[in-house]
């Protein structure tokens, strides 16, 4: 007899990429959620009593599985890939690669870019010596993406795995939010993620996460 399907609820706020990787994930197995509003620019997240009831850890998202609460995207993404066979590795090389892309996405791109964006478009008057320090970052990690895209459809090879839902998410925000035409400075990233929103089911960030937005300043 078939186990039943798990019942997911998301704790999310709109803007957080984090939370995109997870839904995206959710979406393209074929799965539902609930979602979870949560008051993140409000400072909710960093309340004794949130940290105590969602997550000690202070950080969104949190993926609720059967009343489970589960945090850190990277494992996260690679207990579902497990669960619905599904954008994971399908040998011991591509698991490794597929880790090697996660934990340097996890680091470098997604690192700089959730702060980098946040700063630049959520925050009323960013330091723009901070700005323009994480920019350069986010340059160089740009260049190694568009580099390695440059000779194969997607990041371990022809097919996506979890490792391109990682390093899409922050990237597939309106454009206007990080300042980035990737179109132009980075074509090779630009057309990967073309071949990506063209996977049946998927969706772009505001599309699956609703509710109240952040004010945007740019």
């Amino acid at each position: 007899m078939s186990q039943p399907s798990p019942t997911y609820r998301l704790h999310y706020f709109p803007e957080s990429g984090n939370s995109y990787k997870l839904a995206l994930m959710l979406t393209l197995c074929g799965q539902t959620f609930e979602p979870v509003w949560t008051d993140f620019g409000g400072g909710v997240t960093r309340t004794p009593e949130w940290r105590a009831t969602v997550n000690e850890m202070g950080e969104i998202p949190v993926l609720e599985e059967d009343g489970q609460r589960l945090t850190q995207t990277a494992p996260i993404l690679l207990q579902l890939a497990a669960r619905y066979g599904l954008f994971g590795g399908e040998t011991e090389a591509e698991t490794f690669e597929i880790l090697r892309w996660l934990f340097w996405d996890n680091h470098k791109l997604t690192g700089y870019m959730a702060t980098y964006r946040y700063m630049r478009a959520f925050t009323p008057s960013a330091d723009q010596a901070v700005l323009a320090f994480l920019r350069k970052r986010i340059d160089d990690y740009l260049g190694i993406l568009n580099g390695h895209l440059a000779d194969r459809p997607f990041a371990i090879g022809d097919r996506p795995t979890i490792a391109d839902i990682s390093m899409m998410a922050y990237l597939s925000f309106p454009r206007h939010e990080a300042g980035y035409d990737l179109a132009v400075s980075h074509p090779a990233v630009n057309a990967w993620l073309l071949r990506m929103a063209a996977l049946p089911g998927w969706k772009a960030p505001y599309d699956l996460l609703p509710g109240k937005r952040l004010h945007c300043y740019v």
